[in-house]
């Protein structure tokens, strides 16, 4: 195939639609590793006993809806992206979910009472510990998987782009709950690999969630880069992760 055609169908990938956090898409050409950990597993364990849960970042509600085999009486949801909103909406409203808009970098309070809930999942999603620390009810438990701020750093500096959250790490969080006054249960740093079949599919991977991606990220602009990565006998960069959970005091 020659470089006109690749530009070609690389413009085509960056097009395909996506919603929500389905990523069917790139079955069978992209693939991470998983962390030691299982989130699932995680959240399934701290669920028991709770009459109220909250997802923060459920994008399409896919991984809440996971969950719905054990959902607690009232389950909520919150979504900072919009196109996001609808799909959340739509896939969560039958379950008896209500979605809020909510983000954490913009908005300077989630949109609950102090004290109102018992259980609050996060995956992948910002969060500002002292609301967190503030909405928990005492005993109330705050889950969270977050991407490391320098996830795929070698991915990154091959556009030239120094990642915008490297502030987000197990060292800097960790102490933002503690000092909010919630007292850590479990906390793990991890570094695996995310592998890429084609440039195509990293091509939509980059366009799909453009927060990951160079600001000014198009098949145009970055053909040099990409036309380098495609001369690549593989594609495989560095992923990290890190989960925590914490508790918030009952006295």
């Amino acid at each position: 195939m020659n470089e006109h055609e690749l530009l070609k169908q690389w413009e085509a990938e960056a097009q395909e639609p996506f919603a929500g956090w389905d990523f069917s898409h790139l079955r069978g050409r992209w693939h991470e590793d998983a962390p030691p950990w299982s989130y699932e597993a995680l959240v399934r364990a701290a669920l028991p006993g709770a009459e109220s849960l909250l997802d923060m970042g459920t994008g399409g509600g896919e991984k809440l809806l996971e969950f719905r085999d054990v959902f607690p009486p009232r389950v909520l949801a919150t979504e900072g992206y919009e196109p996001n909103m609808a799909v959340a909406a739509a896939n969560l409203a039958p379950h008896g979910v209500q979605v809020l808009a909510y983000d954490a970098e913009r908005d300077p309070a989630l949109p609950f009472a102090d004290d109102s809930l018992d259980r609050i999942i996060n995956r992948h999603e910002a969060y500002d510990a002292a609301e967190i620390a503030r909405v928990l009810r005492p005993g109330g438990i705050f889950c969270t998987q977050q991407v490391d701020g320098r996830d795929a750093l070698d991915l990154y500096s091959l556009f030239g782009v120094q990642p915008a959250y490297l502030h987000i790490t197990l060292g800097h969080l960790q102490p933002d709950l503690e000092n909010a006054g919630l007292i850590i249960q479990a906390a793990q740093n991890w570094a695996g690999t995310m592998t890429f079949a084609d440039v195509g599919a990293l091509v939509y991977y980059l366009s799909a969630i453009p927060w990951n991606a160079p600001p000014d990220f198009s098949v145009p602009r970055y053909k040099d880069q990409l036309l380098a990565l495609h001369a690549r006998s593989r594609l495989e960069f560095t992923i990290r992760r890190f989960y925590l959970q914490a508790v918030k005091p009952k006295s």
